[in-house]
C-alpha cells in the first residue's frame, strides 16, 4: 500500500497481486459482478444454516437474500450521497427491511439482520468489493482496473484474506473503535482461516454458466462520475447523485427479482403441480422478467449520460422478423393489464441498420412505455411499413374515452431528471421522452414524437449485399 492510499484503496491493490491485465469494458465487468454476486449467494443459500459469518462490502450492499442477511452480520462502506436512501423507508420502490440503520444504533430484535453502515470517501476506491467469512468458505469478490483493462478478482487464499481483513480492522479503527472490536470479536468466534479451494475451483465454470443465463440488457455503472460525463453533469452534481441513486435502487429491486425468477423456474420443473399453480408461477416468472428488463432499459439510459455521444456499430436487422416474433408476448403482456394490441406490417420489408441484442429489448421497452398508463379496454395499435430509405415503426395508443370520440390526448409526463420521467395521472414511473430518444439513436433509430400521434420511430435501411 502506498502512502496516500485508503485501506480501502488497498485492498483492490492487494487483490490484484499476481493476476493479468483485464480486458474488459466496465459494462462487460459489470456482468461479471452481478454474475459472481448470484453464484456465490447461490453457494452459500445451499450451505448448511448452522453457518455463521461476516461480511464486508463497498460502495453499496453486496447480500440481498434474507435469509443472509439474518444469519451473517454485515459491514457496508456507502456514499454518503445515499443518505437519501433512509428517507425511502415509506416508499414501495425498497423494502424497508434492506435499509441500513445509522452506525451505532441498537437495533430491535426483528430488524437484527440489518447491517452496520460506514461513510465511504471521496479518495477511496469507488469499484465494488465483498468478503465474506463463514466457518466454512472465506472468500473476497471485486473489480479492479481502468476501463478497457477492467477484471473481477476472485481470491480465496488465507494468507491473502488475513492482510484483507488486517486493513478492513485498520479502517474500523480509524471510523469507529467500537465497531472494530466488534469485527474482530466475530472473527475470532469462527476460528482461523481454512482454504476454500473446492469452492475456487467450482467458481469460474458456475459463473460462466450463470453469464449464459442472464439478460445481455442489464448493465450498471459505478457510482461516480465519469470522466467523459457530459457537460451538464459537469456543471452540477445532481445528475451523478440520481444515477447513484438509481444504482442502489436498482440492486434492491433486480437482483430480489432474479433469484425469485431463478426460484419459480426451478418449480415449473416439477411435474406434480396443479394446473392452477403453474400458471400462476408462469405469471410471477413473466412479470419478474418485465421488471428486470426494465431497470436495464433504465442504465442503459443512464449510461448514455456518462459517456460521450459517438457512433455505434451497427448490423443489418430483420426488423420485421423481429417485430412479428415478438408481438405474441406483447399481446398476452398488455393483455394482463386489459389493453388490446393490433399490428400492421407490410409485405417485404428490407433488413434496417440496427443492433440486434440491443434492439430487442429497446423494442419491448417502446410498448411498455406506451401501454403503462394505458386503462383497461385501451388499445395499443403498432404499424410497420417503408418510409424512402427508411423504414417507419409507430405505436399509437388509444384510452376507451379516446375510441368513443375519434380523438387523441395528449399524455400528461413530469421529467424526473435526465433518465425519468412519470405520468402525473396515474403515477407510473418510466423512460423520460429524452432518455428513450437518446437509446433508440444510439440503435440507429431517429425518434419524433407528437402529443396527439404517439411514438414514431425511423430505421435506415440497409444496403443490399
Amino acid at each position: 500500500m502506498t502512502d496516500t492510499s485508503t485501506p480501502l484503496q488497498a485492498i483492490h491493490q492487494l487483490m490484484a497481486e499476481g493476476v493479468p491485465t483485464g480486458k474488459a469494458d466496465d459494462a462487460h465487468a459489470r456482468r461479471l459482478w452481478w454474475g459472481a454476486l448470484e453464484v456465490l449467494q447461490q453457494r452459500l443459500l445451499s450451505a448448511d444454516p448452522s453457518w455463521e459469518g461476516v461480511w464486508i462490502a463497498a460502495p453499496l450492499p453486496a447480500l440481498y437474500a434474507p435469509e443472509l442477511l439474518q444469519r451473517y452480520r454485515g459491514w457496508v462502506w456507502a456514499p454518503e450521497a445515499l443518505t437519501l436512501l433512509n428517507d425511502l423507508q415509506s416508499s414501495t420502490l425498497l423494502p424497508s427491511d434492506l435499509i441500513s440503520a445509522p452506525t451505532g444504533v441498537a437495533e430491535a430484535p426483528l430488524l437484527s439482520h440489518r447491517f452496520q453502515r460506514m461513510t465511504l470517501c471521496a479518495e477511496d476506491s469507488q469499484d465494488p468489493f465483498l468478503l465474506v467469512i463463514t466457518s466454512k468458505l472465506q472468500i473476497a469478490l471485486a473489480l479492479q482496473g481502468q476501463e478497457g483493462e477492467r477484471r473481477l478478482l476472485m481470491r480465496s487464499e488465507p494468507s491473502l484474506l488475513t492482510r484483507i481483513l488486517a486493513l478492513v480492522e485498520q479502517r474500523l479503527k480509524e471510523e469507529d473503535q467500537a465497531q472494530a472490536k466488534s469485527l474482530h470479536q466475530a472473527l475470532n468466534d469462527l476460528g482461523p482461516l481454512q482454504s476454500s479451494g473446492d469452492f475456487a475451483l467450482q467458481f469460474w465454470p458456475d459463473l460462466a454458466q450463470r453469464l449464459a443465463s442472464m439478460a445481455p440488457t442489464v448493465t450498471f455503472q459505478t457510482a461516480h462520475e465519469s470522466p467523459e460525463a457530459t457537460p451538464q453533469a459537469h456543471a452540477s452534481g445532481d445528475i451523478d447523485a440520481e444515477l447513484s441513486l438509481l444504482e442502489a435502487i436498482a440492486h434492491e429491486v433486480r437482483t430480489p427479482l432474479a433469484t425469485i425468477r431463478t426460484l419459480i423456474r426451478s418449480l415449473l420443473r416439477r411435474r406434480d403441480l396443479p394446473m392452477k399453480a403453474m400458471e400462476r408461477l408462469q405469471q410471477i416468472d413473466t412479470e419478474c422478467s418485465e421488471q428486470i428488463d426494465r431497470f436495464g432499459l433504465i442504465f442503459q439510459a443512464a449510461e448514455l449520460q456518462r459517456q460521450p455521444e459517438g457512433p455505434s456499430p451497427l448490423a443489418r436487422t430483420d426488423l420485421g422478423a423481429m417485430v412479428r416474433l415478438l408481438s405474441p408476448i406483447w399481446t398476452q403482456q398488455l393483455k394482463r393489464r386489459g389493453v388490446g394490441f393490433a399490428m400492421t406490417i407490410a409485405d417485404s420489408m428490407p433488413l434496417v441498420l440496427s443492433d440486434p441484442g440491443r434492439l430487442e429489448p429497446m423494442l419491448g421497452g417502446l410498448v411498455d412505455r406506451c401501454s403503462r398508463s394505458l386503462p383497461p379496454g385501451s388499445k395499443l395499435l403498432l404499424t410497420l411499413q417503408p418510409a424512402g430509405a427508411r423504414l417507419k415503426l409507430q405505436l399509437i395508443s388509444h384510452t376507451p374515452e379516446q375510441i368513443a370520440s375519434q380523438t387523441v390526448d395528449p399524455v400528461q409526463q413530469e421529467r424526473l431528471g435526465p433518465v425519468l420521467s412519470w405520468n402525473t395521472n396515474t403515477g407510473s414511473l418510466q423512460l423520460s421522452q429524452t432518455a428513450t430518444r437518446r437509446l433508440l439513436e444510439s440503435l440507429g433509430g431517429r425518434v419524433t414524437q407528437r402529443r396527439d400521434r404517439g411514438l414514431t420511430v425511423f430505421f435506415p435501411i440497409a444496403e443490399q449485399c
